[in-house]
């Protein structure tokens, strides 16, 4: 039976933001629970500055693939316990899945990894469904920054 989305689902946020990327010392803690009221509130809180949202489970093998390029490109140091992240991590509520989805964006199917490039007013201005390579991350980053 294929793990549910909503058990396994992780959301990684990551702010570009340089003065964000400190190696936490602490081990780390479960990742908060989080809805779409929840995550409209973590886009809210990092409006202002660009934003890559990643979502990805441990289940999802492409995930685990493109994961290490992910830390290696916004310089952070290993995968939650063994990759300790410098940027902040949710879990997803259960439940209302189809709400968050659409809340997220629409048309959004739950199809994992992906991820959502946000800019500085807030708005989404790219994702990638599916993994992803170096470059493609590289340049939705430069057209966050630039803008």
């Amino acid at each position: 039976m294929k793990p549910r989305l909503v058990i396994t689902a992780v959301l990684a946020i990551t702010v570009l933001a340089a003065a964000l990327l400190i190696a936490q010392t602490a081990p780390p803690k479960d990742p908060d629970l989080i809805d779409l009221q929840g995550y409209q509130k973590v886009l809210q809180q990092y409006k202002g500055k660009p934003l890559l949202v990643n979502f990805w489970a441990t289940y999802c093998e492409p995930c685990r693939d493109e994961y290490p390029m992910l830390n290696d490109l916004i310089l952070m140091r290993r995968f939650l316990a063994r990759y300790k992240p410098v940027f902040p991590n949710y879990r997803k509520k259960q439940g209302n899945e189809e709400v968050f989805r659409q809340g997220v964006m629409p048309g959004w199917t739950g199809s994992l990894p992906v991820s959502f490039f946000y800019g500085k007013d807030g708005t989404m201005v790219a994702h990638q469904i599916g993994a992803g390579d170096r470059n493609t991350y590289e340049a939705s980053i430069r057209l966050l920054v630039a803008k």
